[in-house]
C-alpha cells in the first residue's frame, strides 16, 4: 500500500539542520503516526513521502519555503517589561500566545533587559533548511472515525480515554 491522501502513515525520523545538529527525532519512541494529506506535515516532507511504501527509507533536504517559511523580521519587536504580569519571572525561551489582527500567534522571548523584552513570532525553525532521514514503518487505511476526528487513534496516535 502506498502513502497517499487519507492513509494512516507511521514514520521514524531524524531531523537535523545544515550543521548536523539533531533538532528532533523519534528514536526510542513510537513511530510518528498521522493521516497523510490533511496538512499534518510540512509540505516538503509530505511531497517526499507521497507514493512510498512500508519499508522505504529516504533522506530529504527541505528548504524553508516548503517548511516553516523564511524568517519575517516584522514578527519581532521590543515590548516594555511593565506590560507583563510578572516581569521579574521573564526568561529567554519562554513562549506565550498573543492575539493579533490575524488571529492567535505563539511568540518566544529572545531577549530580556532591564526595561524591555524582545519577542519573536516566527516559528523557531523559520529560515532553517530541514534535513530528514525517514523510514516508513506503516501504511494503512484510515478508519472513518479517524477521518472524522482528523487524527490517528491507538498506539502512536491519539487516545480518547
Amino acid at each position: 500500500m502506498q502513502v497517499e491522501e487519507k492513509k494512516v502513515v507511521g514514520i521514524h525520523y531524524k531531523l537535523t539542520d545544515d550543521d548536523g545538529k539533531v533538532l528532533d527525532s523519534s528514536e526510542n519512541a513510537q513511530p510518528l503516526m498521522f493521516i497523510f494529506g490533511i496538512g499534518m506535515l510540512i509540505p516538503g516532507l509530505e511531497k517526499a513521502l507521497e507514493g512510498k511504501t512500508k519499508g522505504d527509507s529516504l533522506s530529504v533536504s527541505i528548504k524553508p519555503a516548503d517548511a516553516y517559511g523564511e524568517r519575517d523580521p516584522g514578527l519581532t519587536q521590543m515590548v516594555p517589561k511593565d506590560q507583563f504580569d510578572e516581569p521579574e519571572k521573564l526568561q529567554v525561551g519562554m513562549q506565550f500566545q498573543v492575539d493579533t489582527d490575524h488571529g492567535a500567534l505563539v511568540v518566544t522571548i529572545t531577549e530580556v533587559n532591564d526595561d524591555n523584552v524582545k519577542i519573536d513570532g516566527n516559528h523557531p525553525l523559520a529560515g532553517v533548511n530541514l534535513n530528514f532521514d525517514v523510514s516508513v514503518e506503516e501504511v494503512r487505511e484510515a478508519t472513518q472515525e479517524e477521518l472524522d476526528h482528523g487524527h490517528v487513534h491507538g498506539p502512536g496516535g491519539h487516545s480518547h480515554g
